[in-house]
Order: C-alpha cells, then sequence, then structure tokens
C-alpha cells in the first residue's frame, strides 16, 4: 500500500510591475511578500484587481520551487496606486539589497527573475507591436526643437524644405534629383537625404522629455543619433549621457574613482534609450533600478522590425547570420536581442562572409574550429559549428549597404546549393523586410544624382555615421579624390582645401585636401546629408561654398526658392 502523500497543488504568484518596473509587495510586520497569489490563476487574478483596477492579462513565465512548495509564477502590469495600503512598490535593486527583510518565498522568486527582466517593461504590448511607432506629419511636433532661436539653424532650412515639397512624391521612392542654380556655381541635391522618420521620431522623444520634465535629471544611454551638433544641443539643454557609442561608462566627474553615472540613477531619474535600440544587458539594468523603460524607450521601428525577423528565424530553428559591424551599437542589440531566440553570429563585410563560408563548406575539423577563432566575441555562448551552421538566415544592421548584404545572401546560398544541392537551407532569401527602406532610399537617390556631371561631391553626417559612410563610399567609387566626407560647413575652411574625414574602425582621421583650382566656369557640385544630418547644416555648407564666389556672381536663395516653385 502506497501510503505517500501527495504533493500540494502549485501556487499562483502574480509578480505585478508598475511603469517603472518596481514590483508590487505586500508588507508583513518586517518582511515583505507576495500579495497576489491563490490556489489557481482565478484567485490570484481576483486578488490583483482587489489592489489595482487596471493590469494587463497576467502571463505565465517560470515555475519554481520555494519553502516545500512549487509556484506557477506570472508578470502582469498594473496601474495606479495600489487600494489596499499595505501594499508598496520597491525597485528590485532595493529589494535585493536587503535580503534579510523578504519572505523566503519572495527571496526564492526574486533569484530566478535575471532571465525574464528584459520583458518586463513590455508586459502591455503584443508580440507584433512596437515600441515606439512612427508618429504620421500631422502628429509630430516638430516644433519642439528648432522653438529654441539657438537651434532653429540647426534643423530648419527654406531650400531644403522646398526641395522635399518639390521631389519626395513618395517617401519610399527616389526621384530625379534636384537642381539649385545659383550662377556661379550649381547644386545637385539627391531627392531623399538627411533625416529618417526613426531620426525625427527619436529627437522629438528627446526634446520633448527635456521639455516635460523640468528638475528631473534626463539621460540618453549613449549618443541619440550619430551627429555631434544634435547631441552637443542637447547637451545644452541639460541633458547627459551614461555612456560612450562603444559602451564605455561615463562617471560623475573626470577625478580617479569618481562613481559612474550608472550607480548614481534612481527611480526619479528618466533614461532615454536611442534609436539604436539597447542590448539586454543595459534594460535589465534599468529595470533593475526602478526606472521606466518602455516610456521613453525610442528604438527605430525598422531597428525592431529586424529583431522581430530574427525572432522568426530562431523559432523556425534558423541560425542567425547578422550582417553588421560589432562595435555599432545597432549591432550590438540586434545580436544581443536574437540571442535569445537563436544561435547568432556577425559577419562585417563580404570578406568575413567568405570566411564563413569556406568553414561551412568544409568538412575538415581544423577548418570548422577556425570558427571560434575568427569569430571570436562575434557568436552566442555555446555555439556550436557542427550543429548551428545547419541552417541559417540573414538579417542586417539596417545603416549598411542593401546591396552588400544582399551579396552576402547570394554567396552564402550558392556554398550551400553547392554543398547540399539545394539552397532551401537559407532562410529569408526572398524577402527583403530587414532591410531599412530610408537608408536604402537616400542610397537610391544618391545613385540617380551621382549619374549627372559633377565637379565635386560632399556628404555630411557625423564621424561614426555608418549610413553616412555607406553614401560617401557610393560617392566615391565614382568621383574618387572630389568626394568628401564632411560634418558641416566648418570643414571647409577656404576654397583651396576640406577637411575631408577617412572614416575607419578606430583608425578614424581627418586629412587636408584640395577642393578645385580656381576656374570661371560654375562648378556642380552634389551634396547630401545622412539619415543624422540636420536639414540646416545642409543650407550651411550651401551657404559656406558660395561664399567663395564673388557677390555679384551669385544669384540670392529667394530668387533660387522662385524659380524651384
Amino acid at each position: 500500500m502506497n501510503s505517500a502523500v501527495p504533493a500540494p497543488p502549485a501556487i499562483v504568484a502574480i509578480l505585478a510591475f508598475d511603469a517603472r518596473n518596481q514590483l508590487a509587495v505586500r508588507r508583513l510586520g518586517s518582511k515583505a511578500g507576495l500579495p497576489f497569489t491563490g490556489t489557481d490563476l482565478v484567485m490570484a487574478t481576483s486578488r490583483l484587481e482587489s489592489a489595482f483596477a487596471q493590469h494587463t492579462a497576467p502571463v505565465e513565465y517560470f515555475s519554481s520551487a520555494a519553502g516545500g512548495r512549487s509556484y506557477r509564477v506570472f508578470f502582469a502590469r498594473v496601474e495606479g496606486k495600489p487600494a489596499d495600503s499595505e501594499i508598496a512598490f520597491e525597485s528590485l535593486d532595493a529589494l535585493a539589497a536587503n535580503p534579510a527583510a523578504l519572505a523566503p518565498s519572495l527571496a526564492v522568486l526574486l533569484d530566478q527573475l535575471e532571465p525574464h527582466l528584459v520583458d518586463i517593461p513590455y508586459l502591455h504590448l503584443g508580440e507584433n507591436d512596437f515600441i515606439y511607432k512612427f508618429r504620421p506629419a500631422l502628429e509630430r511636433n516638430t516644433a519642439i526643437y528648432a522653438q529654441d532661436p539657438a537651434a532653429s539653424g540647426l534643423y530648419q532650412s527654406q531650400l531644403c524644405a522646398a526641395i522635399k515639397a518639390l521631389v519626395r512624391r513618395h517617401e519610399r521612392t527616389a526621384d530625379a534629383p534636384v537642381s539649385l542654380d545659383f550662377g556661379a556655381t550649381r547644386y545637385v541635391i539627391p531627392s531623399h537625404f538627411g533625416f529618417c522618420l526613426g531620426v525625427k521620431n527619436a529627437i522629438e522623444r528627446a526634446y520633448e522629455t527635456l521639455a516635460e520634465n523640468p528638475g528631473k535629471r534626463v539621460f540618453m544611454l549613449s549618443e541619440l543619433i550619430h551627429n555631434p551638433f544634435v547631441n552637443e544641443d542637447l547637451l545644452r539643454r541639460g541633458l547627459r549621457y551614461l555612456q560612450t557609442d562603444k559602451g564605455q561608462p561615463y562617471t560623475t566627474s573626470d577625478e580617479p574613482g569618481a562613481p559612474r553615472l550608472w550607480h548614481t540613477l534612481t527611480p526619479d531619474d528618466i533614461v532615454i534609450i536611442p534609436a539604436f535600440g539597447a542590448t539586454d544587458e543595459d534594460k535589465r539594468r534599468l529595470v533593475r533600478r526602478g526606472l521606466a523603460v518602455s516610456q521613453y524607450d525610442a528604438t527605430c521601428m525598422l531597428v525592431e522590425k529586424v529583431w522581430k525577423a530574427a525572432r522568426a528565424y530562431g523559432r523556425e530553428g534558423y541560425t542567425v547570420v547578422i550582417h553588421g559591424k560589432s562595435e555599432h551599437e545597432e549591432t550590438k542589440a540586434t545580436f544581443s536581442n536574437t540571442r535569445r531566440y537563436a544561435p547568432a553570429v556577425i559577419v562585417r563585410n563580404l570578406e568575413e562572409t567568405h570566411r564563413l563560408a569556406t568553414i561551412i563548406a568544409s568538412d575538415d575539423p581544423a577548418v570548422r574550429a577556425s570558427f571560434y577563432e575568427f569569430f571570436a566575441g562575434k557568436h552566442t555562448p555555446g555555439f556550436d559549428v557542427a550543429r548551428d551552421l545547419d541552417r541559417i538566415a540573414i538579417v542586417n544592421q539596417t545603416t549598411l549597404l542593401m546591396n552588400e548584404t544582399l551579396e552576402i545572401i547570394e554567396h552564402l546560398r550558392g556554398v550551400y546549393r553547392a554543398k547540399y544541392g539545394d539552397d532551401t537551407r537559407v532562410g529569408g532569401t526572398s524577402r527583403r523586410d530587414t532591410l531599412c527602406y530610408a537608408t536604402q532610399v537616400n542610397q537610391d537617390a544618391l545613385s540617380r544624382a551621382l549619374a549627372e556631371p559633377l565637379d565635386a561631391a560632399f556628404v555630411i553626417g557625423g564621424k561614426n555615421s555608418s549610413n553616412t559612410y555607406q553614401l560617401f563610399r557610393l560617392c566615391e567609387q565614382k568621383l574618387g579624390a572630389k568626394a568628401f566626407f564632411i560634418q558641416s560647413e566648418a570643414n571647409i575652411p577656404s576654397r583651396d582645401h576640406v577637411d575631408h574625414y577617412v572614416y575607419g574602425h578606430g583608425t578614424g582621421h581627418t586629412e587636408s585636401r584640395p577642393l578645385w583650382p580656381t576656374c570661371a566656369k560654375p562648378k556642380r557640385i552634389l551634396i547630401t546629408g545622412g539619415a543624422s544630418c540636420p536639414d540646416g547644416i545642409i543650407q550651411q555648407v550651401i551657404t559656406r561654398i558660395n561664399s567663395f564666389f564673388p557677390a555679384d556672381q551669385l544669384r540670392s536663395i529667394e530668387t533660387v526658392l522662385a524659380a524651384l516653385h
């Protein structure tokens, strides 16, 4: 006769978090405990609703054992103050700092939250929802960053506004370039240039946040966009950065041993996530400190679209190959997000893809083992070459050249076709859903402009702007040394030379180049800007170049605008 006592049924525990990712706990004398439990989900939910009228549907995340009982743990997001005065919100860091003040069951569950922290800020969103949707033009608050006279010249341009109104018939389709005839010189401007929708939305979010939170500390996780003038203007208004674009933390001062700004954060502070997105590691740090995350997450929809594609590929059993620069914030965020769903490896360019292809094609153990050395730091932990290169799917850093991504896809398809007789092991190759249309349309518009006869080309953008560099690469292929990569009109000190930036990973530098010899004939100059280049800087570059010509040989901006219309 079996006299074993059956195990008691699992207790349902709902962990309820507010918009600042703080956990609702019940005060049990000197200890904090679980407030919303029950023998089933209905009972636990009833207790949740007695404290919070507004909450998301509880979702089950994990099971656990504590104090001889088993628990099914659900998460929910709640709004408003609790109706029960014994319930209070605490940040996870504050709870962890005093484990003796926790009920045993709560202490055990808190120890198991780490893998799930990144989900907590987004409990109110469905799987197919986007963190931050592009706002239509009528809903956008463009005046928020231009109302300050000191910044109006940075963002506003009569010329650029007129060009966009004239030739941008569709945001996703490039049109013929526009010619601006100033008499002594002429400018060829692509139909698409400068700020993309993701950047516009992120900038507006930053300026709105500063305006809506006077007296609060407002931080950006790292640079909002890769443009020094925009970032400097935000600093002037009181914004601060937590870390560099390479993830190096800033400190409270330059004094030796000064604490990192990360360590000074409190739930009353605000941290904005830039358009590139953030790694899971950084999001977890914000969650633990009890800061709002989703409310200030300005991740570009097109970046998040890449994440969703990688997630889908992972669920279908593919390993994800990310075409990107491993040191770039966006690629780091994509890699971090992808590793939750699939093995992943980063390839920088076609050259690294050839190296990966050699490893895929070979059955030689030594060749296959070289993967771990060559791609050190660029693959997910536990990556198994024998298993994880059986099926792959490719996504990309949105700021890179589309044609290069397509070449990578086609090359890898050829490798699998040669080895297995078909290319069905390469997923998603017929879809371009991870290619940013904004980056691509700027490239397409530039290609149309480069078909014109030109004497020089200026590509304007931040030194660490990947998409700007891709535009420069196109110009350099056509014009060679007559193509210039600059940040603003300050890089054209005279008609004799240009301070041209030579792009390079860790080796970038500025060099002086001659502009052109004195010549009576009108110059035809192409000018474009990267996705993080404000319109005002484009017009300032035109004004600077015009200053090198006699005033009596130039037509006024008003005359040029009238001719456009």
